[in-house]
């Protein structure tokens, strides 16, 4: 991505190298860290808002104390990157929400951290990767997640990286249009089967949002390059559901899904890439198995 001479967000907050104790209590017998952070990957608003419950579970305990932080070089320029990022989520949602009539955009905040942090949904780690949090309206990441994208599912490249950060603003986008409480609402009531087809339209909007960005920050600083595209392309397929299980069963479990299929979740970024408009990311009107 071309992102020299862009701005930076002033909606940054640096937790970085300051201690805290984390407690978070993993469900459903995922197998390696690489897995859970994948499967969390692009989790945004449904890891925020159900975090407290997940806490109870006790499957893991840790406590980080992450005082001894050192950055490196590298950890600098992410830092810079994503500051960057969140500033042209800024940029084209503040436009799109005026010319749309959609009111004021808030901006989110963004707050990076090693290894655990406090958030307004409660304690998380690492572990639960970047995430967002619509009690206080952030997105929380530890930026080692890049480099774990690339060595551990083999989704690299800048480009791949804002994508994280756009998906997770994206729920932020939800949440501000009400899309967000509304879905979490409807969830509390079903089966955790039909709340999972829930998560699902949710997470594959945030990730046709996470498009529509790209296209409308293109469209006003030239940002992306040649390969950027196949790259987030990549990404997204690494992190469907169906990719993840059988890397961790050796299986599908359909039922449990909660994020959408590889293809899907191309198929959602790519709609957004290519129209860059907003109003053409329904993902709860189709049919389930039209998605």
């Amino acid at each position: 991505m071309r992102m020299d001479g862009r701005r930076r967000s002033g909606n940054i907050e640096d937790r970085r190298g300051l201690s805290s104790g984390g407690k978070l209590g993993i469900g459903g017998g995922i197998v390696g860290v690489i897995i859970v952070a994948a499967i969390t990957l692009f989790s945004g608003g449904g890891i925020g808002d159900v975090l407290s419950n997940i806490m109870g579970s006790g499957a893991l305990q840790q406590q980080y104390a992450s005082s001894d932080y050192q950055p490196t070089e590298e950890d600098e320029r992410l830092a810079v990157f994503a500051s960057q990022v969140l500033a042209g989520t800024e940029d084209v949602w503040t436009r799109e929400f005026q010319e749309r009539g959609w009111g004021e955009y808030e901006c989110p905040k963004m707050v990076f951290f090693s290894g655990a942090v406090n958030s307004g949904c409660g304690q998380a780690t690492s572990q639960t990767g970047p995430f967002y949090c619509s009690a206080d309206r952030t997105v929380y990441i530890d930026l080692d997640f890049f480099k774990e994208m690339q060595s551990q599912i083999g989704a690299s490249g800048d480009f791949a990286y804002a994508y994280v950060i756009a998906h997770e603003v994206g729920h932020h986008v939800q949440y501000l249009l009400g899309t967000l409480s509304e879905a979490h609402q409807k969830m509390s009531q079903l089966s955790e089967t039909e709340a999972n087809k829930i998560s699902v339209r949710l997470e594959l909007q945030a990730d046709f949002y996470a498009g529509v960005w790209a296209a409308l920050d293109n469209q006003m600083f030239n940002s992306l390059e040649e390969g950027d595209i196949e790259k987030a392309i990549n990404a997204a397929s690494k992190i469907g559901d169906d990719y993840l299980q059988r890397k961790a069963y050796g299986r599908e479990i359909p039922d449990s899904f909660n994020h959408g299929r590889s293809e899907q979740r191309v198929r959602w970024l790519r709609k957004g890439l290519e129209t860059g408009n907003p109003n053409y990311g329904d993902t709860f009107s189709p049919a389930y198995s039209q998605l």
